[in-house]
């Protein structure tokens, strides 16, 4: 231990040091840290320690507080601080001192203190507050090393209240001549865009520019970012494939330097992030995925297996060969790989083996054929990894034929399992597996007993739950679900007759519901009985509080005329006086319910379970209350987040980039309440007697018609499951060694001894259904056999997913993607010669570690411009297939405008784009604004000879609600001819984009049915429309709506009055109404389609426009947030 302890002392001199000269380079035996390390190690007992250091702590207290301690010596004393910290004792006296020792010192000095902070402090903690101007000033300074440690800090501390204090300053160091500042600083703007993605959308062009980056390090920083964008949105980035590509293939070529190679790999984590973003760009599609096929086959073929680096890199190119378009000779390779990762004899292989061969059985289930035999044996593996793996396998390939066999390997697997993770993990996938294709009713009731038994109480809450919803609901009606209901009857009652004690909570509580409201099916099954054998549950030690709750409710339900008179008053009796508050609910509902029939009857009718449940989410019967409980002067509701900026308020400083300053006296009137940058007169919003009736819906008075927009979306929301089938490629068996195969001949030849014959029924079971007809369900798939289980949507979607659909980007051929980002055409819209002509004059570049970028990048201001409508388009097309026509576009448009509605040639429209084609039928849609909605015009052009029968044009959005206006719905398209559909268009939830999805369905001639998916893609603005309020009405607003955000937008520059130009450029491109101008501050409100208010507050603050967004909807300031970036950018 002495040695390790000399070691580490020896290891620590350039920071821990007390004398800053060359000389002193080894940490002094006598320093008072290295002392304090000696003397832990030497003790023995954990008592002692603590002694210890409380004397230290003792003595580093007096001396900080001392008046006369130098900077030096506080540094010495945040080391010993910050030691005394990791052992786990608390020193939160220092962290004043910390926060001090990083604002004043030398460079050294101010390292330890910002060391300190970042070790003592979190992001919430109240004390960051006093280090904002601190990091400000080293921002700005021209020091590096002060800069590296301000943007250290803020990548790892600064929430997201205090990301437009530093915004600014971080986007300038992008362009800082210091490769390692500007690394930095992308990677603090992918720490803001984590915790507040809308604030940095503005920026997206810059990210660009970090990309071609002349230093690999900046440009692999940047990549964190761009995987997490596509992420989100794989088909915004779809221009960018080419880019990729070609710093893949400069990467596995060796061509970046040799710092950045791992035991002679070059760069395999760029490599590994780099095959993620490819396998989300090209997923399902062909186009995208050609590009791919070249790097992907070489990566395969340079990454040797020869260390565990090389083992990730083949990995993750076997999911991305696996997850885009599929190509045999890659499949094959890949298929290969995994063979032989499987086959191999160690542990670590034969698991990535495994995993890999999880990830791609849903694209090729054969593949699971060729080594069945190896997962057999995996099975009785004694490594349980290997063994939890294996049944992930299984669990993926699970159908109808062999649900029976893989479930019992499962429970086999769960009765010996001693790990809670690994049952609680078991226990949900033999419950799915079993719901989803239980081959007859009985099986399905004595696993889920099993499940039940074997999971305990650690199951999670929603197995017992869709159990119960199954039984409830059943599955298509009629005889099936009787029969259900009745196996599940006689089994419990056959459990309870048993040993109950024995039975987990969980389990009794699902006896006693499903006894309590189907017992009364089974004839000759008595209601005493059965309350008989639920009264003993009562009687055990082992059960719990809720558990007695559902036993009550169930006593409750079988209480029909004389049925155990005595025992049922008796357990009333007893819980009446029950100290648990439930309980003794329960029990008065159990004594008064059996007392009144007919009550009983109404408030628990026998056959509820047929009537289809309605939810009323927006709580509409309590607006009654409510409006009773506002006219007598109840304060209104504030949310939670409104609450807790109050008392934020209250206790902390704020940390707004200007100050509210209020044009009319405070001392008319007290606000308690969050104030308004309008100070409004109060009596006008809380009354709600506003002139103006438009508006009454507006005011402060709490009302419920929206919440059913905003509560219980996630709970209510049916869950779109891809519909997409995997292109069915043959692969080919892995290849075998000359051993292997002679193992195999000799089997062939041979009787196989019991055991390989009891494993070869195993696998014959197991792996029945795995034919090329077969498709699995768990993955997303459709199987041939119909889900038996029904489950009731709440919402309706379209019948068909809409299916991945395609870029209409510029595809770059591989051969031209040698070159860096930065020489690359981004824009879809350029001209093809320009694109061209200037993909031959980058390949003249000189070469960097990145590519053949020039010598800077040369990236300008304009080229970044001209980069931004392909990043993200305020209109943007994803069709399935491309319109073909011979005739020009502009012909082709302008024919079309002709048959668009008159009240829509008259009003603003798009331009009218093409959705999809399919033989001769060809699909276009704009759209056009008016007051009340924005109207969706489809063009529906035939230009075959025959008619179209039995068109259905069938729209759905979860973001946009979609109604048709049109009188007479479209049927027949007669040839050569055109027809229009309108649809009106309203928001239901907020985004930066909306997209509306679709499918087109026609006879040809021969009777045939064809059917085209779409997509249309609109920005928010274009449901944006003015709200005109008076700033009394804007104030009671203001005071009412909880949702908001900040953030510091720029000012149109060289006019005499900025904020009213920067103003009317928002009113103008947004359609914002601009309610007052006072000084330099202004107001301005709007609505989103349909009345979803929202209220921005501007004022001029250090040659910015500082802005505040409220509204009552949550995520619609961050979304109108990001238009006005974009709107002001544009100029």
């Amino acid at each position: 231990m002495s040695d390790v302890v000399e070691k580490t002392l020896i290891a620590l001199p350039s920071l821990l040091s007390l004398d800053s000269q060359p000389g002193a380079a080894k940490l002094s035996s006598t320093s008072k840290l290295g002392n304090l390390i000696r003397g832990i190690t030497e003790l023995t007992s954990k008592h002692e320690e603590e002694k210890l250091i409380q004397q230290e702590l003792t003595a580093i207290k007096e001396q900080a507080s001392s008046p006369n301690t130098s900077m030096r010596q506080m540094k010495d004393l945040m080391v010993r601080a910050i030691y005394c910290e990791m052992l786990g004792y608390e020193a939160s006296f220092c962290y004043i001192h910390a926060i001090k020792l990083a604002q004043q010192g030398t460079a050294l000095e101010k390292r330890v203190g910002y060391l300190a902070v970042s070790l003592f402090l979190n992001e919430n903690h109240e004390l960051l507050l006093l280090l904002v101007n601190t990091v400000l000033k080293d921002l700005q300074s021209t020091n590096l090393i002060e800069v590296c440690m301000a943007l250290t800090i803020v990548s790892q501390l600064f929430p997201k209240d205090m990301i437009p204090a530093v915004l600014p300053l971080v986007e300038e160091k992008l362009t800082h001549p210091k490769e390692i500042i500007r690394r930095k600083a992308v990677l603090a703007l992918y720490k803001f865009y984590l915790i507040a993605p809308n604030q940095v959308q503005h920026i997206h062009n810059k990210f660009r520019k970090a990309l071609c980056d002349k230093d690999p390090g900046v440009m692999t920083a940047s990549l964190h970012i761009y995987l997490q964008m596509i992420k989100e949105n794989p088909e915004g980035y779809k221009d960018l494939t080419g880019s990729f590509v070609s710093i893949l293939k400069q990467v596995v070529g060796g061509k970046l330097p040799m710092d950045y190679n791992y035991h002679s790999v070059p760069a395999p984590w760029l490599q590994i992030q780099l095959l993620r973003i490819l396998s989300l760009l090209g997923k399902s599609e062909q186009s995208t995925s050609g590009i791919m096929y070249e790097v992907l086959d070489e990566s395969l073929r340079r990454a040797e297996m020869n260390h565990n680096i090389t083992y990730a890199i083949l990995y993750e190119c076997v999911k991305c060969i696996y997850t885009i378009h599929p190509k045999s000779e890659l499949l094959e390779k890949a298929a290969k790989c995994i063979g032989n990762f499987i086959l191999s004899p160690k542990i670590n292989l034969k698991y990535i083996g495994l995993k890999a061969l999880t990830y791609v059985v849903q694209q090729d289930p054969k593949l699971a054929l060729q080594h069945q035999m190896t997962i057999i044996e995996c099975l009785d593996h004694p490594d349980l990894i290997i063994k939890r793996e294996t049944l992930e396998l299984l669990f993926r390939i699970t159908n109808a034929k062999n649900v029976t066999v893989i479930v019992e390997k499962m429970l086999e697997f769960l009765r010996t399992s001693k790990d809670d993770y690994m049952t609680i993990d078991l226990v949900g996938k033999v419950a799915e597996v079993a719901e989803k294709y239980a081959p007859d009713n009985k099986w399905l009731i004595d696993t889920m007993n099993t499940v039940f038994s074997l999971g305990g109480d650690l199951m999670q809450p929603d197995i017992p739950n869709n159990f119960l919803k199954l039984i409830s609901e059943g599955f298509e009606g009629g005889e099936q679900d009787r029969m259900l209901r009745l196996l599940a009857v006689d089994s419990y009652v056959s459990l309870l007759q048993g040993e109950p004690s024995k039975l987990p909570q969980r389990f009794l509580q699902v006896i006693s519901w499903v006894l309590g409201e189907y017992s009364h099916m089974r004839e000759g099954l008595e209601p005493a009985t059965v309350v008989t054998l639920l009264a003993k549950l009562l009687d055990l030690k082992q059960s719990s509080s809720e558990t007695k709750s559902w036993v009550l409710l169930a006593m409750t339900k079988l209480c029909e005329g004389e049925a155990g008179m005595s025992v049922l008053q008796g357990i009333s009796e007893m819980y009446s006086s029950s100290m648990d508050t439930v309980l003794r609910q329960r029990a008065q509902e159990l004594q008064n319910l059996h007392l009144n029939p007919m009550l009983r009857a109404k408030v628990l009718p026998r056959d509820a379970y047929m009537e289809p449940l309605e939810v009323d989410s927006s709580l509409s019967f309590l607006d009654e209350y409510v409006s009773e409980a506002l006219a007598a002067g109840a304060a209104p509701y504030k949310s939670p987040h409104q609450r807790h900026e109050v008392l934020a308020q209250a206790k902390a400083l704020s940390l707004e980039p200007y100050g509210l300053s209020l044009p009319i006296s405070m001392s008319s009137c007290s606000l308690d309440d969050r104030q308004s940058p309008t100070l409004p007169s109060l009596s006008s919003g809380l009354s709600g007697d506003s002139a103006d009736p438009s508006h009454k819906a507006i005011t402060t008075s709490l009302k419920l018609d929206k919440v059913k927009r905003v509560w219980g979306r996630e709970g209510y929301l049916a869950q779109r499951e891809s519909a997409e089938e995997p292109a069915k490629v043959e692969v080919p068996s892995p290849v075998h060694s000359k051993g292997q195969i002679g193992e195999i001949i000799s089997q062939n030849q041979t009787p196989l001894p019991a055991a390989d014959q009891e494993k070869q029924q195993l696998a014959s079971s197991l792996f029945v259904g795995l034919g090329s007809q077969t498709t699995l369900p768990l993955m997303g798939k459709s199987e041939a056999k119909p889900q038996r289980v029904r489950r009731k949507a709440k919402d309706q979607v379209l019948s068909t997913e809409v299916p991945r659909q395609t870029s209409n980007s510029i595809i770059i051929a591989p051969n031209s993607v040698d070159n860096l980002l930065c020489n690359i055409p981004l824009d879809s819209n350029m001209d093809p010669e320009a694109s061209s002509k200037q993909m031959t004059e980058s390949s003249k570049g000189s070469a960097t570690p990145n590519g053949t970028c020039d010598a800077e990048g040369k990236l300008t201001e304009c080229d970044v411009q001209r980069l931004e409508p392909s990043l993200i388009r305020d209109n943007g097309l994803m069709a399935a297939g491309s319109v073909e026509t011979e005739e020009p576009v502009e012909m082709k448009d302008l024919l079309l405008t002709s048959h668009l509605p008159a009240d829509c040639i008259g009003a603003t429209h798009s331009e009218i784009t093409p959705l999809c084609s399919s033989h001769s039928v060809a699909l276009s849609a704009c759209h056009a604004h008016k007051d009340d909605c924005l109207v969706l015009v489809v063009l529906i052009s035939n230009s075959s000879t025959s008619d179209v029968q039995e068109l259905l044009v069938q729209l759905a959005s979860e973001d946009v609600e979609v109604s048709s206006i049109s009188e007479i719905p479209v049927e027949e398209v007669r040839c050569c001819h055109v027809e229009v559909c309108q649809y009106s268009l309203t928001v239901k939830r907020p985004s930066v984009h909306l997209q509306v999805s679709g499918l087109v369905s026609f006879n040809m001639p021969d009777g045939t049915r064809q059917t085209t998916h779409f997509s249309y893609k609109l920005p928010l603005s274009s449901f944006i429309r003015p709200l005109a309020l008076s700033t009394e009405e804007y104030g009671a607003m203001w005071l009412a709506f909880s949702h908001d955000t900040k953030q510091n937008l720029t000012l149109v520059a060289d006019v005499q009055d900025p904020l009213r130009a920067t103003l009317e450029v928002l009113e103008r491109k947004l359609h914002l109404h601009v309610v007052a101008i006072i000084g330099m501050e202004g107001i301005v409100a709007c609505q989103v389609l349909r009345n979803q208010p929202c209220l921005m507050h501007c004022r001029v603050h250090g040659g910015t426009l500082a802005v505040w967004l409220r509204s009552p909807i949550p995520d619609l300031p961050d979304c109108l947030l990001y238009h006005c970036q974009r709107a002001l950018q544009e100029l």
